[in-house]
């Protein structure tokens, strides 16, 4: 191919092996687009996706601001990402895209059960026929979902048989492998859906080149109280007791001075690896390991905090409370104590999907559970939300207060966030506030 006066993508090289430039699948448009601006004659044997023929869309009429994310969308050829709060309709805002555009569409989403949720969503919207590939299935349609994973595993087979492509939860995709869904496909539209984009090692600057640019973006505190609940916050703090104190103590002692004597700084960005690496290596060091864990233990499952966890639930009888921990030791030690259900990620899908619908209808008034819940599962019902214990991480804080601020008649959500004092929690819990929603 000719390419002088051809202004062509810096990614399209000479490729000696096969006799011809050659570039990543995504450069497919910017090479098109050349080539239109310029009026050069070509053949094009890339593209195998179509155009098509959907049903009007049906759903909820949509909101200003999703028709504002969309147009945003639409100025910018179709690329970009849209962030959006949990509640405020993000999936919704996806179906008008693909109405829009009309092109053979696959989503990708993080979970099987996000993967289930879209293609009820996808279907009932369009009337027709869903694929799914992923968890043993393997059904290509021209509208289609995935997980990440499947869709980074398989994209290079089926990655020209898609027009444009819809990343939910798209903070997931800059990761050096999940990043080739987005690589090994030509599709022009590209649609990212997230409320917490930014990661905490800055892989959200690989957006513009994947997915495009953060084109429309509103907070919760700007949508609360119109579209989304109106909330409040509560932090509740424990203490813990005498036992308690003196066990938390000598624990921590252990493993620092062990720090100490590696001289390994946990704050670093190495340092945990550090950790691991030098107390794989001696008794000493494997005394230190589980030392930590005993004193983060501590803190997380202190007694007081149960205590609290009880008369909370106590409290909030008549709503529908859904209970957060840091892991599934202290999500188990819960649900025997309060006799309510658990959802972990050792739970079947059968089995989530039953709790989920017997939370929603009201024949359980509490559910429990320590990560798989944070994202993208909807439970409109909710409208209570425990914090008993969880990272540093602003996203998992955001994505846990989203689960109860979908909107209904009189509502008003409330989440509880219960630290124990004088110990590493206090540093955790105002790292994990950081973001206006608690300000």
């Amino acid at each position: 191919m000719e390419l002088e006066g051809l202004s062509m993508p810096e990614a399209l090289r000479w490729d000696e092996r096969s006799a011809c430039f050659r570039a990543p699948a995504s450069y497919y448009p910017a090479v098109l687009a050349e080539l239109h601006r310029k009026q050069r004659p070509y053949l094009d044997e890339a593209r195998a996706y179509q155009n098509l023929d959907l049903a009007p869309l049906r759903g909820p009429q949509a909101r200003p601001y999703q028709q504002e994310a969309l147009q945003a969308w639409l100025e910018k050829r179709g690329r970009g990402v849209v962030v959006l709060p949990t509640g405020a309709g993000k999936s919704h805002l996806a179906l008008m895209a693909i109405a829009a555009k009309k092109r053979s569409t696959l989503v990708v989403a993080p979970t099987l059960d996000l993967v289930r949720q879209w293609h009820a969503t996808l279907s009932r919207a369009f009337e027709c026929e869903v694929g799914i590939i992923g968890g043993g299935e393997y059904n290509l349609q021209p509208l289609c979902v995935t997980t990440y994973d499947s869709a980074y595993l398989h994209m290079e087979r089926f990655g020209a048989r898609f027009g444009m492509l819809v990343f939910d939860e798209c903070h997931h995709l800059p990761t050096e492998s999940y990043a080739l869904a987005a690589s090994c496909s030509i599709a022009p539209f590209r649609l990212g859906l997230s409320a917490t984009p930014e990661r905490a090692d800055g892989g959200e600057a690989a957006f513009p080149e994947l997915i495009g640019d953060i084109v429309y973006r509103r907070d919760i505190v700007e949508l609360s109280g119109s579209y989304l609940a109106e909330y409040a916050v509560q932090r509740i703090e424990v203490e813990l007791n005498v036992d308690e104190r003196l066990a938390y103590l000598r624990a921590r002692e252990c493993y620092q001075s062990f720090l100490r004597r590696e001289g390994i700084r946990l704050a670093s960005p190495s340092g945990w690896s550090q950790f691991l690496s030098h107390a794989a290596r001696s008794r000493e060091g494997r005394e230190a390991f589980l030392a930590f864990r005993e004193q983060r233990r501590l803190a997380f499952a202190a007694s007081a905090k149960m205590d609290c966890v009880e008369a909370l639930l106590a409290e909030h009888a008549g709503d529908r409370v859904i209970v957060f921990t840091e892991d599934n030791a202290t999500a188990y030690a819960i649900a025997r104590r309060c006799l309510a259900p658990i959802i972990t990620h050792r739970s079947k899908i059968r089995e989530r999907v039953e709790l989920l619908r017997d939370f929603a209808e009201g024949r359980y008034g509490a559910l429990i559970t320590s990560k798989v819940l944070n994202e993208g599962v909807d439970v409109p019902s909710a409208n209570v939300a425990i914090v008993v214990s969880g990272s540093g991480s602003v996203r998992e804080h955001v994505q846990r207060l989203g689960r109860i601020l979908r909107q209904a008649p009189g509502k008003r959500a409330l989440l509880y966030e219960l630290v124990t004092l004088a110990t590493g929690e206090t540093f955790t819990s105002e790292r994990r506030r950081d973001h206006s929603a608690y300000r």
